[in-house]
């Protein structure tokens, strides 16, 4: 677990150099750390989306534990300064299965940051599972 987990992250000034800031909207989550530095959490690809929220405590459901079987971990970039990897036909096969499929849609588990700089991803609302992966029920039973 990195140090930088528990700070608070001045929006207003740009990340520093060879820093990493990934929003999770509609949350509003914003992480921050070094490029290179974050530990692997085994879902997903390494620095993928699914690996910073995995990482960051951010729930982004990943069903098949994020090797690319699913949709679930479905997101859509917003935008940002930083560059992401482009998708594989694996994944491309995929969100062709996805609900409200989007141009900039992508699979959490597979869309890695590759470098430095600021990122802005929402997941959709209706793409939320709070069940599965072990997550409490009490949201579902509240209904």
């Amino acid at each position: 677990m990195n140090d930088q987990k528990h700070q608070e992250i001045d929006l207003s000034k740009p990340p520093g150099p060879n820093m990493v800031r990934v929003t999770f909207e509609p949350e509003g989550r914003t992480v921050e750390f070094e490029y290179g530095t974050m530990p692997y959490e085994h879902h997903g690809k390494p620095m993928s989306f699914l690996d910073v929220a995995e990482n960051y405590t951010i729930f982004l459901d990943h069903a098949c534990g994020g090797v690319c079987a699913c949709t679930t971990c479905h997101i859509w970039t917003k935008g940002g300064t930083g560059k992401i990897s482009e998708p594989e036909d694996d994944e491309l096969d995929r969100l062709d299965m996805a609900a409200d499929q989007q141009l900039n849609s992508r699979l959490g588990c597979q869309a890695v940051i590759t470098g430095p700089g600021t990122y802005i991803v929402e997941i959709p609302k209706w793409n939320r599972n709070y069940v599965s992966e072990g997550k409490s029920l009490s949201l579902v039973e509240r209904k």
